[in-house]
């Protein structure tokens, strides 16, 4: 969520709802409303309440690696200027998932997900440091994932 946008207040009925779609993102609405405690109808309504706020999404995740991407990597980003039209031109990369504005050494972090290396010295070389405002980069590459969970925020 934006910080322009109001807060979302969850209760502890919404938390729960949150868990169950958390551990199975297609579980049927009456099987959480006998876990929290709610009508079907009332789980339906609380999940479309939960998206339309942007609090919550409801995704497929995949494994890069079994999809055909074999590398992964975070790129550190030194910007001169504006550091915001630099990260709108970054966030306009499909190869670019995750992308946050940071203070510190650096002002900007990128996850990518390409195919190989050379797609991602073509993504660096040609189309990241080409941005204007890009001063420099710092890639990491990843060499093994040990965890990744979406399951923050509910509890």
């Amino acid at each position: 969520m934006s910080p322009a946008n109001p807060r979302v207040v969850l209760d502890d009925v919404s938390r729960a709802i949150i868990e169950q779609l958390q551990q199975d993102g297609r579980r049927a609405y009456a099987t959480i409303g006998k876990a929290v405690g709610l009508s079907e109808a009332a789980v339906r309504q609380r999940v479309q309440k939960l998206i339309d706020s942007g609090a919550m999404q409801i995704v497929a995740v995949t494994d890069p690696t079994q999809v055909g991407f074999a590398r992964q990597a975070m790129i550190a980003v030194t910007v001169s200027g504006d550091v915001e039209a630099v990260a709108d031109k970054l966030a306009a990369i499909s190869e670019v998932e995750y992308l946050v504005v940071i203070a510190g050494s650096f002002d900007l972090l990128c996850e990518v997900v390409v195919h190989d290396d050379v797609h991602l010295l073509e993504l660096l070389n040609n189309r990241i440091r080409s941005i204007p405002g890009v001063l420099r980069t710092e890639t990491s590459t990843y060499l093994k994932l040990v965890k990744q969970t979406y399951n923050w925020g509910a509890s």
